[in-house]
C-alpha cells in the first residue's frame, strides 16, 4: 500500500489594505439596506417632535441642497483631467444612481412616514403618497461625500469626518418625524454602496463621458 505523505500547509499573510476595508464597508451598508425591512420593529419608534435650533427643517435643505450645488460647481470647475475632478463626477454619478433606486423603492415600499402614523411602524405597502422607505435625503448626502471618503480619505484621516454629515441628517430627518430610524439607515446603506460600486467601477466616471470636450478639460482651465 501506498504512504499517503502528509501535505505542509501554508499560511499566506492576510492584506487588510484599502479596497478590503472599503469592500468591508459596503458589505456592511448593503447588509443594512437589505436586513432594515425587517428588524424595523427592533429599531423603530417615534421621537419627540423637533424643528428647532440645528434640527430645523431649513437647516436639513441647505445641507442638501448646497452639497449638490458643490459637487456639480465643483465638476464643471474642475473638469475630469484631475483626482479632484474624477472625485467630484464620481459623487454625480453616484447621487444620481442612488437617487433613481431610492425613488424606485420609496413607490415599492410605500411606507407611512411617523408624523401620519400614529405611531406605528409597521405601515407598509400603503400605496401612493407614502413614501418613508428610505430616506431620499440621506441617500443623497451619503452619496455625495462617500466617494471623497473612498478616494482621500487613506491619505488624509480628516476626510472621514465627512461622514458626519449623513449622520447629522439621519438625526434631523427622524426629529422631523420625516424619517423612521431604519429609514434613514436604509438610506445611507444605498447612498454608500452606490458610491462604493461606481468608485471602484475603471469605467467612472459615466456622466462625464457623454460631457463636451470643454467640460471634460474644466471650465478653470479656461481662464
Amino acid at each position: 500500500m501506498a504512504r499517503i505523505r502528509p501535505q505542509r500547509l501554508q499560511f499566506l499573510p492576510v492584506r487588510c489594505g484599502r479596497g478590503r476595508s472599503q469592500a468591508w464597508a459596503a458589505g456592511v451598508a448593503i447588509m443594512l439596506l437589505v436586513a432594515a425591512p425587517r428588524v424595523h420593529a427592533g429599531i423603530d419608534h417615534l421621537v419627540p417632535y423637533d424643528d428647532s435650533g440645528v434640527w430645523k427643517r431649513s437647516n436639513q435643505e441647505i445641507l442638501e441642497y448646497g452639497l449638490i450645488a458643490a459637487e456639480v460647481g465643483g465638476a464643471l470647475w474642475e473638469g475630469g483631467e484631475t483626482r479632484l475632478g474624477r472625485t467630484f463626477w464620481t459623487s454625480i454619478d453616484s447621487s444620481v444612481a442612488a437617487g433613481l433606486v431610492s425613488q424606485i423603492m420609496k413607490v415599492a415600499f410605500s411606507r407611512v412616514r411617523p408624523r401620519d402614523s400614529g405611531g406605528d411602524p409597521h405601515l407598509w405597502f400603503q400605496g401612493h403618497g407614502n413614501e418613508s422607505f428610505p430616506s431620499g435625503e440621506v441617500t443623497t448626502v451619503s452619496s455625495i461625500v462617500t466617494p471623497f471618503v473612498l478616494e482621500y480619505g487613506h491619505d488624509h484621516p480628516g476626510v472621514y469626518a465627512l461622514e458626519l454629515l449623513p449622520l447629522y441628517d439621519s438625526i434631523a430627518r427622524v426629529k422631523v418625524q420625516a424619517h423612521w430610524q431604519t429609514d434613514v439607515l436604509a438610506g445611507w446603506a444605498l447612498g454608500t454602496g452606490a458610491a462604493w460600486l461606481i468608485h471602484r467601477s475603471p469605467n467612472s466616471p459615466f456622466i462625464l463621458k457623454v460631457m463636451p470636450h470643454g467640460i471634460y478639460v474644466g471650465i478653470g482651465k479656461s481662464f
